[in-house]
C-alpha cells in the first residue's frame, strides 16, 4: 500500500517540477535568430536614440523599449513601484575652483594652488575642510597591508597608483581622509585637464559622498614637499614591496568646495521569470549586459553619433533574446532568472553597482551572474568568457558547450589578462558581492567607442549562436541541484580583498 501511494503521489506531482523535454527547449532556443537579433539591434543602436548616454532621452527611449519587450514576454516587474525600471540619482556637480585650496602644515608650512599645483580628480566630496596625517604608501597597492587602522583618516601619497579599478576600491576600502596621486603629465595636458575637471561633471552614484577627498597633483609639488622630509619619490615609485611612511608631525588640509548644478536620475531595467521549484524559486540566475553607450561627440567622417551596436547594444539584445526563450519553456527552470540591463557602464559601472546595492532579493540569493557585451563581432567560432578560473562555472560553461557542437562556439578563457577586463565591466559589481560569474566578450575593434560602431557591421549570425550557448547555460544553472561555487583562492583575493 505505501508503494502504491508513493507511485501515486510522484504521478500528481506538479508539472512544473519536471525537467523540460528536449522538444521544449529546442523550441525556446529556435527563437532565438540571426534576424530576430539584428532587427533589435537596429532598433536601441539608431541615430534616434543618439547614442545612449547616460543620462539622456535616447537611453531612456532605450529602456522604455526594453521594458515593453519585458512586458510582452510575460515578465515579472522588478524595478520601482511595480514597474520593469529602477532608477538611481545623478547630480551634476562643479568644483568652484576659488574657494578651493591646500595647505600642508609640517617641515615648513606649504600652500599648494589649486589648478597650478593641484586638481579634484574626483567629485565624491561635499562642502568642507579635510584634514589628516601625510603618509607616504609605495609599492604595489595589491599588496598585503597589515594594519588597515594606521590608514584610516590619513592623507595618503599614492606613490605607484592606483592602476586599476580594483587598487582604486581597495585604497577606498581603507578609508582615509583624503589621496594624493602623483601627476606627470606635460603643462599642455595638465592645462586640459584642469579646463576640463572645471567643467560640470556627473556624480559617481553608487559611492557615498564624503573623505576621502582626491586630488591629483603636479609630480613636481610632491617631489619637492616629500623632499622636505627625506624621502624620494622616485625611490618610493620604484618599490616592489607594500610599504606605509609617515611623515613626521605633516599634515594635509584640503578646502574643497564643489555646488550642485543640476539634479537627474538614470534607469536600470529588471524583469524576472519565475521559478517553478517551490524551494529554488528564491535563488536567481542573473543575466545583464549594459544599455547606455557614449552619445554624441566628435565627428568622425562626418558622423557624430556614437551608434554602440557592439558595445553594448549587442550584449543588450542578447539578454532580450534570453528572456525571449526562456519565457517559451514550459515547464519553467527551477531556479529564478533576473534580466537586467543597466545604464551608466561606460561612466564607471553606475546602474550595476546601484543594482547590486539595491537588488529586489538579497545578493546571497543570486547563484550566478551572466554578463555579456560586445558580442557581435571579430572571430565566428570563439567567444573569449572572462572568469572562468574564478568559479566552477568555467566547468559548467566548458561542459554545455562540448554538448552542443551544433553551435561551433568555443569559449575560451581571457587571453587579454594585462587590460584586466575582470574589473571593467558590470559583473564585477556581482563578483565583490560574493556572486560567480562569467563575463562573455568578443573584444575590442577599430570602431571601439567611435561612429563607426554600427549595425551594419554586426555578425547577427555568430551573435546569435553565441546567445544560444549562454541560453543553455544559464538553464543548466538554473536546474542544477547546487549552486555554483568559488575557488577559494578567487573567493579570498576578489571578495575579501584577501592576497
Amino acid at each position: 500500500m505505501r508503494h502504491t501511494f508513493s507511485l501515486l503521489a510522484f504521478a500528481l506531482l506538479p508539472t512544473a517540477l519536471a525537467a523540460q523535454s528536449p522538444a521544449a527547449v529546442q523550441r525556446a532556443v529556435e527563437s532565438i535568430t540571426p534576424e530576430d537579433v539584428r532587427r533589435r539591434i537596429a532598433i536601441i543602436a539608431d541615430d534616434s536614440m543618439q547614442g545612449r548616454d547616460t543620462p539622456s532621452p535616447g537611453l531612456e527611449k532605450t529602456a522604455a523599449y526594453i521594458a515593453g519587450e519585458f512586458r510582452r514576454l510575460g515578465l515579472k516587474p522588478a524595478g520601482d513601484t511595480g514597474s520593469f525600471i529602477q532608477r538611481y540619482a545623478l547630480d551634476r556637480v562643479q568644483f568652484v575652483a576659488e574657494s578651493s585650496a591646500a595647505f600642508v602644515h609640517g617641515g615648513g608650512d606649504l600652500t599648494l594652488a589649486y589648478g597650478k599645483d593641484f586638481a579634484f580628480a574626483e567629485t565624491m566630496f561635499e562642502n568642507g575642510d579635510y584634514a589628516g596625517a601625510l603618509v607616504v604608501v609605495s609599492g604595489p597597492l595589491s599588496g598585503p597591508v597589515s594594519d588597515t587602522a594606521a590608514l584610516a583618516g590619513k592623507m595618503l601619497v599614492l606613490a605607484g597608483g592606483p592602476r586599476n579599478r580594483a587598487e582604486r576600491q581597495r585604497v577606498l576600502g581603507w578609508r582615509p581622509a583624503g589621496v594624493v596621486v602623483p601627476s606627470g603629465v606635460p603643462d599642455s595636458v595638465w592645462t586640459q585637464l584642469v579646463a576640463r575637471s572645471a567643467r560640470p561633471q556627473l556624480r559617481d552614484p553608487s559611492r557615498r559622498v564624503g573623505p576621502p577627498v582626491v586630488l591629483a597633483v603636479r609630480t613636481a609639488t610632491v617631489q619637492s614637499l616629500l623632499a622636505r622630509f627625506g624621502v624620494d619619490l622616485g625611490a618610493q615609485q620604484a618599490a616592489e614591496t607594500f610599504a606605509v611612511q609617515p611623515l613626521a608631525d605633516a599634515q594635509l588640509h584640503v578646502h574643497g568646495r564643489i555646488r550642485v548644478i543640476e539634479r537627474n536620475s538614470a534607469p536600470n531595467v529588471v524583469g524576472i521569470l519565475e521559478g517553478s521549484d517551490p524551494r529554488l524559486k528564491d535563488e536567481y540566475v542573473v543575466y545583464s549586459a549594459h544599455m547606455d553607450h557614449v552619445g554624441v561627440g566628435r565627428a568622425l567622417n562626418g558622423d557624430s553619433i556614437y551608434n554602440g551596436a557592439d558595445d553594448d547594444a549587442s550584449g543588450t539584445i542578447a539578454v532580450v533574446e534570453t528572456a525571449e526563450a526562456f519565457s517559451l519553456l514550459r515547464p519553467r527552470p527551477k531556479r529564478s532568472i533576473v534580466f537586467l540591463t543597466v545604464s551608466g557602464e561606460e561612466k564607471g559601472l553606475w546602474g550595476s553597482a546601484y543594482f547590486a546595492d539595491h537588488a529586489p532579493m538579497p545578493a546571497a540569493n543570486i547563484v550566478a551572474n551572466l554578463n555579456i557585451d560586445m558580442i557581435g563581432r571579430n572571430w565566428k567560432d570563439t567567444i573569449v568568457v572572462i572568469g572562468k578560473e574564478h568559479s566552477d562555472l568555467g566547468a559548467t560553461l566548458n561542459r554545455v558547450a562540448a554538448a552542443h557542437p551544433e553551435l561551433n562556439m568555443q569559449p575560451i578563457d581571457d587571453i587579454w589578462p594585462q587590460e584586466n577586463f575582470y574589473f571593467r565591466s558590470d559583473h564585477y559589481n556581482f563578483a565583490r558581492k560574493g556572486v560567480p560569474i562569467l563575463f562573455f566578450f568578443s573584444g575590442t575593434h577599430a570602431d571601439y567607442h567611435r561612429p563607426g560602431d554600427s549595425v551594419d557591421k554586426i555578425d547577427a549570425e555568430k551573435e546569435s549562436r553565441i546567445v544560444k550557448l549562454v541560453f543553455y547555460l544559464g538553464l543548466e544553472v538554473a536546474n542544477a541541484a547546487a549552486r555554483p561555487t568559488w575557488n577559494p583562492d578567487s573567493y579570498k583575493r576578489i571578495v575579501t580583498g584577501q592576497d
